[in-house]
């Protein structure tokens, strides 16, 4: 028997490996088949593997709790190696539960039937179980400093904006920048508790370094109605197998404090503004 189909037979273990070491899973909403749609992807700790259910660490960013209410359908991604699986589940009810780091919040979800293996050549994080994921434009920051001025002036737009229910013509760069590098660009695969990870397509490898941070242009509309602006540093990267790089990237708000929670904010804004179909 193959390998990977032996595996995939067996998910069930490959579950009750990644909790047991203190791995994760990673889950989208479940929005149906809108294709207007945009995807946000979270990753999570698995606390706890029972019969029916499995035990999450409940989606945020830095303190925040997204909104993710009991009875909302969810697209699950469980990952060992370069093998990937998806599964459709649904929150059954969010929980606290205590951990080393004391109590937290929690998912409780459905533990699947089956799951999906994916296929390798799809398998770049990013459209393998048809999700749509958007887009960011990044470039090295040359001076910390100088993206302060233009964060503020972000959150100024985005504050107004939403206040006056309107919305920034779309345009391919922002009218300010601060001392940048070239742009390239990047996919928003996941969303984690300090930051994000990108899937950077391989002829964009060699812009990608650990010295500089980078200045980041994220899409979320329409909650957001404009796209979000803000500083993030390289944490760890690897090569996928179609050789793109993976970088986790962690959110910098040592020069600019009061953007951090502005940020997260408008996050929780995307998530909770999402159109959710209830599950039956």
């Amino acid at each position: 028997m193959p390998a990977n189909r032996s595996r995939t037979e067996r998910w069930r273990d490959c579950l009750n490996q990644i909790c047991e070491r203190g791995g994760g899973l990673e889950f989208a909403i479940d929005q149906g088949a809108d294709p207007d749609r945009k995807d946000l992807v979270w990753r999570v700790h698995v606390y706890r593997v029972e019969n029916d259910t499995i035990l999450v660490e409940h989606p945020g960013s830095m303190g925040q709790s997204f909104p993710v209410p009991a009875g909302t359908p969810l697209v699950g991604i469980m990952a060992v190696g370069q093998n990937r699986w998806m599964f459709r589940t649904t929150v059954r009810a969010v929980e606290t539960v205590p951990t080393r780091n004391g109590p937290r919040k929690a998912l409780r979800i459905t533990t699947p039937d089956t799951v999906e293996r994916c296929a390798r050549r799809n398998n770049e994080r990013t459209s393998t179980l048809g999700l749509n994921l958007p887009m960011v434009d990044c470039w090295p920051l040359l001076d910390l400093r100088s993206a302060v001025p233009i964060e503020v002036a972000n959150r100024v737009q985005i504050t107004d904006l939403l206040a006056s229910g309107g919305r920034a013509a779309p345009t391919d760069e922002p009218a300010a920048l601060p001392e940048i590098g070239p742009r390239f660009e990047a996919r928003l695969a996941n969303i984690g508790g300090g930051g994000v990870g990108l899937v950077i397509p391989r002829q964009d490898h060699a812009t990608l370094d650990s010295v500089h941070p980078y200045f980041m242009r994220i899409d979320l509309s329409p909650a957001v109605p404009t796209p979000l602006l803000l500083t993030a540093r390289v944490a760890h990267t690897h090569i996928d197998s179609l050789q793109n790089t993976y970088a986790g990237m962690a959110f910098e708000f040592a020069h600019n404090a009061e953007h951090k929670a502005f940020v997260v904010s408008q996050i929780a804004r995307y998530v909770g503004a999402m159109p959710v179909r209830r599950a039956a």
